[in-house]
C-alpha cells in the first residue's frame, strides 16, 4: 500500500500534540519496538508497547502521559539550542512539527530540518538532545556513544526519506561542550529497521483486532502492514536542505 506524509504544527506536549500521536508508531519508541530476546521473540517491553498502542487506537485515549523534569528542561532549552546551533554553524533550522503517514500508523517529531545553501533532493533532519544526565554527558558528549538514539534517528530518516540527521547534543549548563554528530543515511540500517517496524505494526494491528473482537465489533477493515507503509518522494518541506560534506566510510561523524 502507499501513503502520504501529513504534518501537524501543534506545540509539543500540548493536548493536540498528544492526540495526533495517539496509537502512532513513532521514532521515539523505535528502540523498544525492535527489542528482541535471545531466542528472537519480542521482549516484554516490546509486547507491552504494542498492546498500549492498540489500546490507544481502539480506546481513543493516550496512555502513559507524563512529563518529568528532564523533559521539561529539554522543551524549554530547545529554542536556545537551536539559536546556539545556528550561530555556531551558520545553518538555519526550520521547525516542522509532527510528521505522520495518512493512515495514522507511523510518525515522528523531528526537531527541525537543516537548511544548507546547496541543492539536494533529500532533506537533512535536525535532532536536539538536551544533556541532563551526567552519564550521558561523559558517555555521549565526551565519549561519542550515541547508540541510544540511533534507532530513533534511523526511523526519522526512513519515514522522511532524508539524506541523514544532524544530532545536536546540547549541554545546557556547559554550552562549550555542546557538539553535533552527523549521521548520514545508511540504506542497510534503514532496510533492517523497516523490516522490524513492519513486523511491530503487525503486532499492534493484531492487538487491535483482538480488542475489537472482544468488544463484539467488526475488525475486518483494519489495514494489515505487509510491506513498507508508503511509496513517496521525499517529504516536504525539503527544498533548501542539503547534506554536509561526509564520507561513506563512517556512520557517525563529529561535525564540531
Amino acid at each position: 500500500m502507499s501513503a502520504s506524509i501529513l504534518w501537524s504544527l501543534a506545540p509539543q506536549q500540548s493536548d493536540e500534540w498528544f492526540a495526533i500521536r495517539r496509537g502512532v508508531v513513532t521514532g521515539s519508541i523505535a528502540a523498544v519496538a525492535r527489542e528482541k530476546l535471545k531466542n528472537g521473540t519480542p521482549s516484554k517491553a516490546c509486547v507491552l508497547k504494542a498492546r498500549d498502542l492498540a489500546r490507544e487506537r481502539v480506546g481513543g485515549k493516550p496512555l502513559g502521559i507524563f512529563t518529568n523534569e528532564a523533559m521539561r528542561l529539554g522543551t524549554s532549552e530547545e529554542p536556545k539550542a537551536r539559536e546556539a546551533y545556528e550561530d555556531r554553524t551558520g545553518f538555519m533550522v526550520e521547525e516542522v512539527g509532527f510528521a505522520y503517514t495518512d493512515d495514522g500508523r507511523f510518525g515522528c517529531s523531528v526537531d527541525g530540518i537543516v537548511h544548507i545553501p546547496v541543492p539536494s533532493l533529500r532533506p537533512w533532519l535536525w535532532e536536539c538532545k538536551t544533556i541532563v544526565s551526567s552519564d550521558r554527558l561523559f558517555e555521549a558528549v565526551i565519549g561519542g556513544d550515541v547508540s541510544e538514539w540511533i534507532d530513533q534517528c534511523t526511523f526519522n530518516v526512513w519515514l522522511l526519506t532524508a539524506a541523514g540527521i544532524r544530532l545536536y547534543l546540547h549541554v545546557w549548563d556547559l554550552p562549550e561542550l555542546s557538539r553535533e554528530i552527523v549521521i548520514p543515511r545508511d540504506e542497510a540500517a534503514i532496510e533492517a529497521l523497516e523490516r522490524d517496524m513492519v513486523e511491530f505494526e503487525r503486532m499492534v494491528a493484531a492487538n487491535e483486532r483482538a480488542l475489537l473482537d472482544a468488544m463484539g465489533k467488526a475488525s475486518a477493515e483494519l489495514p494489515t502492514a505487509n510491506d513498507a507503509p508508503w511509496s513517496i518522494e521525499p517529504a516536504k518541506p525539503a527544498a533548501m536542505a542539503a547534506p554536509a560534506s561526509t564520507t561513506n566510510q563512517a556512520l557517525l561523524l563529529p561535525a564540531f
